[in-house]
């Protein structure tokens, strides 16, 4: 015990492999130095936009209390409220409108809905090749443009993460999404894949390598035995240590996470592996049918929660301290009584059109989802708040974002962002407080709830009632750049950048303040050169962001 891996303490039995947290007071005592944590961001990604009256707290500035968040689905965040940050007022780039016909129309390019919002959200840069006509069919800008450039998980993991890229996750076990529902590029124009569960799970462990021999603790633990168990001996000696009480914590918490894991793991993650084994069939199934999904889900450990603690148990040990868990589009929530595809559903309509009869209950449905993305919100942060490290917990030094390709899902509005952070990376952000970072435009509380409350009678058709990009907030509020925001997050986490302020590993500043193509969603009309002025306009993080 004498040698402790400064990321991560491995101890190997017979083919496992159990990766346990670097213990601070551990290291402190062998260095005689102080333990200083890891920072840490996860984000967490859903498609498609909220019902945004309801996602809102009714407060645009100030303490941001539990009783704020019970009225609203984010309900579940309420024991929470206190190591929360809600930044309001936030536009991010590249809006897809209906009447854009043209260069310098718009709020952004004409190429798709989906492809735009999705490529450009966490690059900040216009998709390739350009379209100008929002309604075009055309293969290569309506579903296979991409980004001119790499998106922030990949800029933040460049700097910190091992092999210089962040770990993946696709909720619904695909590794690879069209670009339609893409928001991970490594660099122009390149898609990342995400990593299967099992093979991330297997980095932690050394267990359920498909691609390798079984052997016998893999073995073990699909019948049942504890991860934990395989190696008693070796963890009792490390228990045994002299270790501060939070250390200890720690290492209780993160025994229990794995061992929860490695319980489904070992039963759903590979199925020929789980045949081979004899172990029992996943708890949660998923059919295809054409690009529609539907998944089984409940409250418990489902798939979705399988996925955020390995996202927590991956930052927990530093295995890679930038982790983004993203939530499918086009699905089915059979599991919530919700029979009709998710974006149909957010367009108002039942079926894969923007215009039509409106959807019976369909405020209802959407209202369910919205909670359901919440608690597996929730989820996520108790897991990491239940981790002790130092004088706090994991999520104290982690950075965990929730967001979505838009706003209100009818409108594809991209002012007024929906975004919700946990914890404070370390020190660096503000707690507990609901910040209006557009304080300048007038808006007031109500009108930044939005108005996604509109909803037409069902069976008329949505055009006829005009619906259909009226449900967003109004275009004049909530436009801060979401540049700056992500200036912030990069910051939290101690990038480099060079000397225009652009983030780069080698860079000789300390502070990014600059990030994307241009801070303007106006810039992307017609694509990347279209407006020779685009450009960081207003660089620099949030102020009223940080602590």
């Amino acid at each position: 015990m004498r040698n402790l891996n400064r990321r991560i303490f491995l101890r190997g039995l017979g083919g496992a492999v159990v990766a346990a947290p670097f213990l601070g007071s551990l290291f402190e005592r062998s260095a005689r130095a102080a333990f200083t944590a890891p920072k840490r961001t996860i984000v967490m990604f859903t498609h498609y936009g909220h019902i945004t009256n309801k996602w809102f707290p009714a407060k645009l500035d100030g303490e941001l209390t539990a009783e704020d968040l019970q009225p609203t689905t984010l309900a579940p965040l309420a024991p929470f409220a206190r190591k929360l940050l809600m930044p309001r007022g936030i536009r991010t780039m590249n809006e897809w409108t209906v009447e854009n016909k043209g260069a310098g129309h718009g709020r952004g390019q004409g190429n798709d809905i989906h492809t735009q919002l999705t490529g450009s959200l966490f690059t900040c840069q216009p998709v390739t090749p350009n379209s100008n006509d929002p309604f075009s069919f055309n293969t290569a800008t309506k579903f296979n443009c991409m980004p001119i450039g790499p998106s922030l998980d990949h800029v933040i993991a460049k700097q910190l993460s091992p092999g210089g890229v962040p770990l993946l996750l696709n909720v619904t076990g695909v590794t690879r999404v069209p670009s339609q529902e893409a928001i991970s590029y490594k660099e122009a124009e390149t898609l990342f894949d995400a990593t299967d569960v099992a093979e991330a799970f297997n980095q932690l462990t050394g267990l359920f390598n498909p691609s390798g021999p079984t052997n016998a603790d893999t073995w073990a633990v699909a019948r049942g035995k504890a991860i934990t168990d395989l190696v008693k001996d070796d963890l009792s000696s490390l228990a045994r240590q002299d270790m501060s009480k939070s250390d200890k914590d720690k290492l209780a918490a993160w025994m229990d996470l794995t061992n929860d894991i490695g319980k489904i793991v070992s039963a759903q993650c590979d199925q020929a592996l789980a045949a081979k084994l004899g172990a029992s069939n996943p708890r949660n199934t998923t059919v295809g049918d054409g690009d529609v999904v539907t998944r089984r889900i409940n409250d418990s450990m489902d798939n979705a929660d399988l996925y955020s603690a390995i996202a927590a148990l991956t930052v927990a040990c530093n295995a890679n301290p930038v982790v983004v868990l993203k939530y499918p589009g086009n699905f089915m929530f059979s599991g919530l009584g919700v029979n009709s595809d998710y974006d149909n559903l957010a367009h108002r309509v039942d079926s894969a059109r923007m215009d039509g009869p409106c959807a019976e209950g369909v405020i209802d449905k959407l209202l369910k989802i919205d909670s359901y993305f919440g608690q597996k919100f929730a989820n996520l942060v108790k897991m990491l708040d239940s981790i002790s490290e130092g004088d706090g917990t994991v999520l104290d030094n982690t950075v965990a974002v929730w967001m979505s390709e838009c706003s209100d899902g009818c409108a594809r509005n991209l002012n007024n962002a929906t975004i919700i952070q946990a914890g404070s990376g370390g020190g660096y952000f503000k707690t507990g407080k609901v910040v209006d970072v557009d304080s300048g435009s007038g808006a007031t509380a109500e009108l930044m709830l939005g108005n996604s409350l509109a909803q037409c009678t069902p069976g008329t058709d949505m055009m006829v009632d005009g619906i259909s990009q009226a449900t967003g907030t109004d275009v004049k509020y909530g436009n801060a750049p979401v540049n700056k925001y992500f200036c912030n997050i990069m910051n939290a986490m101690g990038l480099k950048a060079d000397k225009d302020g652009f983030p780069a590993k080698d860079g000789p500043r300390g502070e990014v303040t600059h990030y994307g193509y241009s801070d303007r969603t106006e810039d992307f009309c017609g694509g990347a050169g279209a407006n020779p002025d685009a450009g960081i306009h207003d660089p620099g993080a949030f102020e009223r962001l940080k602590a």
